[in-house]
């Protein structure tokens, strides 16, 4: 299994309460903020919900 590069590209200013709580889950709170976390489902589940609102990289 590899690893994923997660880049907040957007402010969570004006979101839903459960997208800004995924992104805090995910270690991102502010735009610009990279992480790298394990490529699994749960990992998955989390992108889905705010896909428009991060990119991500295979590491």
């Amino acid at each position: 299994m590899s690893d994923l590069k997660i880049t907040l590209r957007r402010g969570l200013a004006g979101k839903r309460k459960d997208q800004i709580e995924v992104a805090a889950s995910l270690g991102l709170c502010k735009a610009n903020q990279t992480k790298i976390h394990p490529n699994n489902a749960a990992t998955q589940g989390k992108i889905k919900k705010i896909s428009h609102l991060v990119t991500v990289e295979e590491v």
